[in-house]
């Protein structure tokens, strides 16, 4: 995980319509940056559902929603045509934000050691430095956690 106070890395990455955002994007305001392991997934979706119902209280408070996965542009807009997720979703494939947040770790299920993503949220301010970060998340408490915390 990232250490709090450092300059969070950039990325460039899809969303959900093939249109592309950069954290730079979003100078200016406090980003919720969270990383999921897989689309349509029920912890995941829990997360996200519960980021969408919340979402205009974030955006009321000036914060924007992305989550990141390594799932693809088609797999992420069904993912939000399933739930009416509201947020943005970024694809990233080629593990470039994965990795640069540190969030591609090794895993242990069911005995067997293997590489994914570690459910990981970032709080970002305004000047895109990393403020909070919260490993291994409890997904259906996350979204609330992160309202309170702005």
């Amino acid at each position: 995980m990232l250490e709090i106070g450092k300059k969070a890395p950039e990325f460039t990455l899809p969303d959900q319509n093939g249109q592309m955002h950069s954290l730079k994007d979003y100078q200016g305001r406090k980003v919720i940056l969270y990383f999921y392991p897989k689309d349509n997934t029920s912890g995941c979706t829990a997360q996200a559902c519960g980021f969408a119902e919340l979402y205009p209280q974030f955006t009321e408070k000036g914060a924007v929603v992305l989550g990141v996965s390594k799932d693809s542009v088609a797999s992420h807009k069904k993912f939000e045509q399933n739930y009416g997720l509201s947020f943005t979703l970024l694809a990233d494939p080629e593990l470039e934000a994965i990795q640069a947040y540190d969030v591609w770790q090794e895993k242990n299920m069911y005995g067997r050691k293997t590489m994914g993503i570690v459910r990981t949220t970032y709080l970002i301010d305004e000047n895109g430095v990393i403020e909070k970060a919260f490993s291994k998340v409890k997904a259906k408490e996350n979204p609330q956690q992160m309202l309170e915390l702005l």
